[in-house]
């Protein structure tokens, strides 16, 4: 089972997990290397202990780059990216985030088991408590029973709960998750909401990237809207859905607003 928080030490209630403050990121046209491209304009950004928030916006909005931005894989053109109060560069507190990716790449050689004990080496997870670590995760995740099985052989839907469970291996603070559901069943989702639920219950936070509104509604707490990488609006979900207007409907509404 997923228990206490590992790594990156304490963070105060008060103290964001995650901080973007007036960040641009701007790349190169690789067509026409005569003018860059705007990704992410001017955002300023917290998620807070114990919260779950939907990063949302149209496709090639700037959401795919802020978490770039939040897990080191880029850096921003300028403003300030914070991790747990500590600047992107400080790249120790990667070890108290987990990341559940969108398109999975993971080693086909390799089985459920050697794969959580390649990341949670990646997570800095001591050896001694990694290994009994890894049951009850595959247990929870539903694979117990494929853990020495080469994922080779894994249908789309056993790899997202191998991902699941190696974004858990480390017992993140964070929890970012990029279109999780894709390719899961029902218990799957079941699986999935429990496991977040759990995680803010403790006072961990998670990001979540979906496009799937009944995930926005049953999960988080507070929405950011993303539109041609601006901030375009913030706060909680309630608020958008007041007076029975339907959550799709009200974040149709601010795609086309921002975009305007």
């Amino acid at each position: 089972m997923i228990a206490r928080f590992v790594g990156g030490g304490a963070v105060s209630a008060e103290q964001p997990v995650a901080e973007f403050r007036r960040v641009y990121k701007t790349y190169r046209d690789t067509w026409s290397r005569s003018r860059d491209i705007t990704a992410v304009r001017d955002v300023t950004l917290r998620v807070q202990p114990g919260e779950v928030l939907a990063l949302l916006g149209p496709n090639r909005a700037g959401k795919t780059t802020l978490i770039k931005l939040l897990l080191s894989l880029t850096r921003p053109t300028s403003g300030e990216v914070l991790r747990f109060g500590q600047p992107i560069h400080q790249r120790s507190t990667l070890g108290a985030i987990g990341y559940v990716h969108e398109n999975h790449a993971f080693p086909k050689y390799l089985t459920a088991r050697s794969l959580l004990e390649y990341y949670g080496a990646l997570s800095f997870v001591p050896e001694e408590t990694l290994k009994p670590r890894i049951e009850p995760l595959l247990q929870r995740v539903g694979l117990a029973d494929r853990a020495d099985e080469s994922i080779a052989r894994f249908s789309k839907g056993m790899l997202q709960r191998l991902g699941i469970a190696q974004a858990l291996i480390n017992e993140p603070r964070l929890l970012v998750l990029d279109e999780p559901t894709e390719g899961l069943d029902i218990a799957g989702r079941v699986m999935l909401r429990e496991i977040v639920r759990e995680i803010v219950g403790r006072g961990g936070s998670v990001i979540l990237v979906s496009h799937v509104v009944a995930e926005i509604e049953q999960l988080s707490t507070r929405v950011g809207v993303v539109v041609k990488g601006q901030l375009v609006h913030q706060g909680p979900t309630s608020e958008l859905i007041r007076g029975g207007k339907l959550l799709e409907t009200a974040l149709a509404e601010l795609y086309q607003r921002g975009g305007a």
